[in-house]
């Protein structure tokens, strides 16, 4: 008889491996989450609290002032409405224009294809702090400083490397014969991209769309090269000239920066299914 095979042991390779991989995911969590948690319940310490005891994480005497103040500010919701519009434009052009091109680049054959995808790869490794200069000349001569517009349009131009190349895998994927049925039913060429490969890469439209909304979200060069004015001012912006405002006031001014992390960390956490598998897809293709 065949000797049964043996099973590992929780002293194995193996398990060895897993425990060392538990242990690096529980450092990573621990230096992400604990600075937000410092951050989050700082708001509710005083500063005499913070100055007598800076590295304790537990308010002793919770005050919730702090966010009162910042929840009945006008001028923190006026950031965060100027935020959302900008992420929203910024990323409705972003992927519109996106799954155009990405469909031209996978599904049409012509001369130089392929030289002007890895141009659109190659702008993945191109900061934005290198055209701060042009660009804010630029946005001075089409009259686009002090307007959203004039920042939600550069901010979806950044977000087209990204968006070209995690769609162009996935519609490429999709195999020819529906495009061939298809056409034999008498749509065209846009009629394919409207109506079957549009729904067909929805995964991946979804996760370029949630990426674009969260760069936007975040950008804080962009609505810094374009606003003076503190009314056109996005959260970031906001975050940072109310700790100018506030400069002695530590508690407040982390319970502020504490409320601008909450609708990026929420919108983030609802939507990681939909990017893993948005981009799950994307490599496979």
């Amino acid at each position: 008889m065949a000797a049964a095979p043996r099973r590992r042991g929780r002293g194995g390779p193996g398990g060895g491996r897993s425990w060392v991989a538990y242990l690096v995911a529980i450092v990573i969590i621990g230096l992400t989450v604990v600075p937000l948690l410092f951050v989050i319940l700082g708001g509710f310490r005083t500063n005499p609290e913070l100055n007598s005891d800076p590295a304790a994480l537990v308010p002793k005497h919770w005050v919730w002032s702090n966010y009162g103040t910042v929840l009945t500010d006008p001028k923190f919701w006026r950031n965060i409405f100027n935020s959302v519009l900008i992420a929203v434009v910024a990323t409705g052009i972003a992927v519109g224009v996106g799954s155009m091109a990405a469909y031209a680049l996978s599904r049409y054959s012509f001369r130089g294809r392929e030289a002007f995808y890895s141009f659109f790869t190659i702008g993945l490794l191109f900061p934005i702090g290198v055209a701060a200069l042009p660009l804010f000349l630029l946005m001075h001569d089409l009259h686009m400083l002090e307007h959203w517009w004039g920042v939600a349009i550069p901010e979806s131009a950044f977000s087209l490397p990204a968006t070209i190349v995690i769609l162009r895998p996935f519609m490429r994927a999709i195999p020819g014969e529906i495009e061939d049925a298809a056409m034999l039913d008498g749509a065209g060429r846009l009629g394919f991209f409207w109506r079957i490969l549009l729904p067909l890469s929805r995964p991946a439209l979804i996760t370029v769309g949630i990426l674009a909304f969260v760069t936007s979200w975040n950008a804080y060069l962009l609505p810094l090269l374009a606003f003076n004015d503190q009314n056109n001012f996005t959260l970031p912006l906001g975050v940072a000239n109310f700790q100018t405002q506030y400069t002695q006031d530590t508690a407040k001014i982390l319970a502020f920066t504490g409320l601008s992390m909450v609708p990026a960390l929420a919108f983030l956490a609802i939507a990681e299914r939909r990017i893993v598998g948005g981009l799950t897809g994307a490599v496979k293709g």
